[in-house]
């Protein structure tokens, strides 16, 4: 399982023309799910992710508050290409990628497990073209 996460002063995704997901401050994490996942590394990584300390604290400076320390929320939204095999050719390899039903599967375990916690989750729409609109806050990014 591969997550890229953006610390976002908003951002919101688009299906069709229409806003099925939005937030204000918060985390845009993009997720990936790989054939060898299961529910052990979504709750990994949904623990990791929900304690990230990733926001300035009040005095400025370092990384000191979690999300849910200053009320953010989350966007999640699907995204297989972060699994792509790139070592040969010019072309992307999915042979990585968990297959469609299996990966919406724990892509769900990942968004309610993440809304067991305090902060509010908006999703993108699995498999669907999406257009996701950010204003990256820093930018801060991390590869999980």
């Amino acid at each position: 399982m591969k997550a890229v996460i953006q610390r976002v002063k908003e951002a919101r995704v688009v299906v069709a023309g229409e806003v099925i997901g939005r937030i204000g401050r918060g985390v845009l994490v993009f997720l990936g799910v790989e054939q060898k996942d299961t529910s052990v590394e979504v709750e990994a990584l949904v623990k990791k992710i929900s304690q990230l300390r990733i926001f300035p604290s009040p005095q400025g400076g370092r990384m000191d508050l979690a999300n849910f320390e200053v009320d953010g929320e989350y966007l999640v939204v699907s995204q297989f290409t972060l699994v792509a095999d790139l070592g040969k050719g010019n072309r992307p390899s999915f042979d990585n990628a968990a297959p469609p039903e299996e990966a919406e599967k724990l892509y769900n375990h990942f968004v309610e497990q993440l809304k067991k916690g305090p902060c509010r989750v908006a999703t993108g729409k699995f498999r669907a073209m999406m257009d996701v609109v950010l204003v990256n806050d820093g930018p801060v990014t991390f590869i999980l």
